[in-house]
């Protein structure tokens, strides 16, 4: 269609063709930069001729992976399990008395104040006593996962069920719209932003909680190999078992990342 004075109007700007390279660009930047730290990191260890032991270079740290003994699969599997499965616990235990507390105000005067006091415990503490209670494994390692991240995903799914607006709440009570359906259709979808939220705070939490687990007391994990190769000073061993369990982080993160993406509007994210 031509405009009044005959000049044809133009074409609308094709905004969301363009998202898919901003991201690809914004993806080889992030890679680009993080090649480009290993690449000066072994240049500096090679020109200044530091000691292995003090800071070994990219390629030192990626051949340790080939030493016999250290059962780097096993161990990893070993700590993705107690990050993974502590964390499952700590969003379903959050989520869940979150809700008990928005339905039960008598119930959040007797639990809340227990909990905050629980919570202000020092996790390093609870390690002793939970493996006089379940012994060393696994499980011990997990409890102390899901006490690290429990609570921030608690307060903050506890803080997006309260942040309804009480005029919608009153007008769906009006048209007498279930407890039920008053949450699937307007607190959880209104709280979602601010359980993500929690749910990523957790995910950093959730792996601190596993190695201080396997620091504490374990036969098995990156937390375990750490300590077993700090005895030798094979400090390349060590820097790969840090980032082993970086990379364990960031794929707990990415996959909440993806679910938030997945579930929750760009503009009602919780920065």
């Amino acid at each position: 269609m031509s405009q009044s004075n005959g000049a044809p109007t133009p074409a609308p700007s094709p905004l969301r063709s363009g998202e898919p390279p901003r991201r690809l660009h914004r993806a080889a930047a992030v890679i680009g930069v993080h090649l480009g730290a290993l690449v000066l990191w072994e240049l500096l260890v090679r020109l200044l001729q530091v000691k292995s032991f003090g800071l070994p270079a990219p390629s030192a740290i990626l051949g340790s992976l080939g030493r016999p003994g250290y059962a780097w699969i096993s161990n990893t599997l070993v700590t993705a399990a107690e990050v993974f499965g502590g964390y499952a616990l700590a969003v379903a235990g959050g989520v869940t008395l979150a809700l008990a507390f928005c339905w039960s105000r008598r119930l959040t005067l007797l639990a809340f104040p227990l909990l905050v006091t629980l919570n202000m415990v020092p996790k390093v503490a609870l390690g002793p006593i939970l493996i006089v209670w379940f012994s060393y494994g696994i499980g011990p390692n997990m409890l102390i996962t899901f006490s690290l991240a429990f609570f921030p995903v608690l307060l903050t799914t506890l803080r997006g069920l309260r942040e309804v607006e009480p005029d919608l709440l009153d007008l769906v009570r009006s048209l007498r719209g279930s407890r039920w359906q008053l949450f699937c259709h307007i607190q959880l979808p209104g709280a979602l932003p601010y359980v993500f939220s929690g749910m990523k705070v957790a995910a950093i939490l959730a792996v601190a909680g596993a190695v201080v687990g396997e620091f504490i007391a374990s036969s098995r994990g990156l937390g375990y190999l750490m300590i077993q190769v700090q005895s030798s000073l094979d400090t390349p061993a060590m820097f790969m078992a840090v980032i082993v369990i970086t990379v364990i982080g960031m794929a707990l993160y990415g996959v909440v990342l993806g679910l938030e993406r997945a579930w929750v509007a760009r503009d009602a994210r919780v920065q």
